[in-house]
């Protein structure tokens, strides 16, 4: 497989995800997920799950910074260049953000004139649990690493990526501070990756 060959299939599979995702980073990452794990796979489930949690601590959308962190890993795996590799992370940001930007552009100034419509309104309606379920399953998908064979795949569970008792303590222990606590989300981040480095 020729570079210019995966540049341009990463900018498209990008591309398509950035045209399909309704909710946001997080209801992104499931596609992302199947597109770079599954359908092609450029890099194994642990890295994507490492991608995400460093996408996570990093400014910007969730989304966004995963793609940025995928295409590089995927050029700079293929070809040994930081060079490319950069070139990968501009690649998948730009095609992703590009199907936004477009769709923007061309609705904008229909918005305020069909905001009220029953077809707007009823389409929203329905893409909001589409959404939930999107960031449902990417939150599963970070807990339970599968084996996929082919394209319509047997989902076999394997393993748990949280594999003791002390990253379930730092999950229970964040969720806990988070929902009840009321603590502000960049001080768990600074706790969880203190605790991390003590207990790892």
């Amino acid at each position: 497989m020729t570079t210019l060959f995966l540049i341009l299939q990463l900018a498209w599979t990008f591309f398509v995800i950035g045209a399909f995702t309704i909710g946001g980073g997080y209801a992104m990452l499931s596609l992302i997920q199947n597109q770079v794990v599954v359908e092609h796979p450029w890099i194994s489930e642990g890295t994507f799950t490492d991608i995400v949690a460093v996408s996570q601590m990093t400014p910007g959308p969730i989304g966004i910074n995963s793609a940025t962190y995928v295409g590089y890993d995927v050029l700079f795996n293929a070809t040994g260049s930081h060079l490319l590799g950069l070139c990968g992370s501009a690649t998948a940001t730009l095609a992703l953000m590009l199907p936004s930007f477009i769709i923007m552009l061309l609705i904008v100034r229909f918005y305020m004139k069909f905001r009220s419509s029953r077809l707007y309104t009823g389409t929203m309606s329905w893409l909001k649990p589409a959404v939930v379920g999107l960031i449902g399953a990417a939150a599963v998908i970070l807990i339970v690493k599968t084996t996929w064979t082919g394209c319509s795949p047997d989902v076999q569970v394997v393993s748990e990526n949280f594999p003791d008792w002390k990253s379930w303590v730092l999950l229970g222990g964040a969720f806990v501070a988070g929902y009840w606590g009321k603590v502000n989300p960049i001080y768990i981040i600074l706790a969880g990756a203190v605790l991390g480095l003590l207990l790892y």
